[in-house]
């Protein structure tokens, strides 16, 4: 029987307490492993994504190497953005699985970590750039009415937004040019990503001809 340590990861405090992301992480971990294997333990973690020290992870860490366990966790993003991070997990020699990724293997998750990556940092540009652009047109940067609470709030939100909508296309189309490559027809990678939680910009659920404007040209020939 399959022995797995659960790693959960909420971004805040108030998700934590709330049981909000945190629910939905353990029912699907739970759904995953079923009757035909066991959770020895779990473990959760009150973090952001993109910072790599977190004491939760690390001891689950430890704990599935003591136990001879696989680190289970219910979607990639819940374990790392970071490629350094990853490689770092990856070469502790322990065993780990994703839910919404169950038969990806080390090259498949090292090309989502360093899309998720890649992302970080054309946010952080976009967002320079965006703010440049403003100064230019004479829009005045750091003024008593733009620095309010509730308009910072919903200026972080909205990035926040379209950072993840950003993020989950680009790895929805690494996805879908790896599974395009081992010769997946264009239904079956639509219904893989639906699967997997992802969804096209407008937030819908993907279709072949979704799938297919993911591709790079060439990619699309096979029936």
């Amino acid at each position: 029987m399959t022995r797995y340590v659960a790693y959960f990861r909420v971004s805040t405090a108030r998700q934590g307490q709330s049981g909000l992301g945190l629910e939905a992480q353990q029912a699907a971990v739970r759904t995953f492993v079923g009757s035909e294997a066991v959770i020895v333990a779990e473990f959760v973690e009150i973090e952001s994504g993109r910072k790599n020290s977190r004491p939760q992870l690390q001891a689950a860490i430890t704990h599935a190497k003591q136990e001879g366990a696989v680190l289970l966790v219910a979607k990639l993003d819940r374990l790392a953005r970071n490629v350094a991070f990853l490689a770092t997990l990856m070469e502790s020699h322990v065993r780990f699985k994703a839910v919404d990724l169950p038969a990806a293997d080390e090259f498949t998750l090292h090309i989502l970590a360093a899309v998720a990556q890649k992302e970080a940092t054309a946010i952080s540009t976009r967002t320079r750039d965006a703010l440049a652009a403003k100064k230019a047109r004479g829009f005045q940067l750091g003024t008593p009415a733009n620095l309010t609470e509730v308009s910072r709030q919903r200026a972080l939100e909205s990035l926040q937004r379209n950072a993840q909508a950003s993020l989950s296309n680009r790895q929805a189309a690494q996805l879908a040019v790896l599974l395009r490559a081992t010769g997946v027809s264009l239904r079956e990678i639509a219904a893989r990503l639906n699967e997997s939680g992802y969804r096209t910009r407008r937030g819908k659920a993907f279709h072949p001809m979704g799938v297919k404007r993911l591709l790079p040209h060439g990619a699309t020939t096979m029936s």
